[in-house]
């Protein structure tokens, strides 16, 4: 009786779960099937950070040629579709302080962009985000000269993570 039961569960599971939601990558995506090459310029920066737009211009197009099948260009006249993205703001603040000194111990960077991927044959919004909000901590070095070198690699981490999360958004259209 108990076999039955299973076997039964089982069928069960079989007939109703491929129906909850979940989809191979690429299958429900927002880009149109006639979109081939997406272009990515570079990002505009809004903000007073140093190069930030290239770091993320790099992240964003590194993931797509990474992830995707598309061909990823700078230039969206030779494009089906175009990724256009602001880096709005950056950022940041002391979250921990040293007991003692009372000075910052780490600090937390935020960035916020704007992004819009558009199909260039149909001019037609495939993707939008006008308030993407990044967060990234790091440590201050006891050394005020090392703190330059800290954050870098904090904005490097939020850029990926950026990327990787816009991507995906593009991708899986939830």
């Amino acid at each position: 009786m108990p076999t039955a039961h299973c076997l039964l569960l089982s069928a069960y599971c079989l007939l109703f779960f491929p129906a909850c939601g979940y989809h191979v990558a690429d299958q429900a995506t927002r880009i149109t099937p006639d979109v081939k090459i997406i272009a990515v310029p570079p990002f505009k920066n809004l903000s007073s950070t140093f190069r930030i737009e290239q770091q993320v211009t790099a992240a964003v197009t590194r993931e797509f040629l990474e992830r995707t099948h598309y061909r990823i260009l700078s230039n969206p006249a030779d494009a089906d579709a175009v990724l256009k993205g602001t880096i709005k703001e950056v950022r940041a603040r002391a979250i921990t302080f040293d007991v003692n000194t009372g000075l910052a111990t780490s600090l937390q960077v935020q960035v916020t962009a704007d992004v819009k991927l558009e199909d260039v044959h149909s001019h037609k919004l495939l993707f939008s985000n006008s308030s993407y909000v990044f967060r990234e901590e790091y440590q201050v070095s006891e050394t005020p000269s090392a703190l330059f070198e800290e954050d870098k690699p904090a904005l490097d981490r939020l850029a990926h993570d950026l990327a990787r999360t816009l991507v995906t958004d593009i991708l899986e259209n939830f």
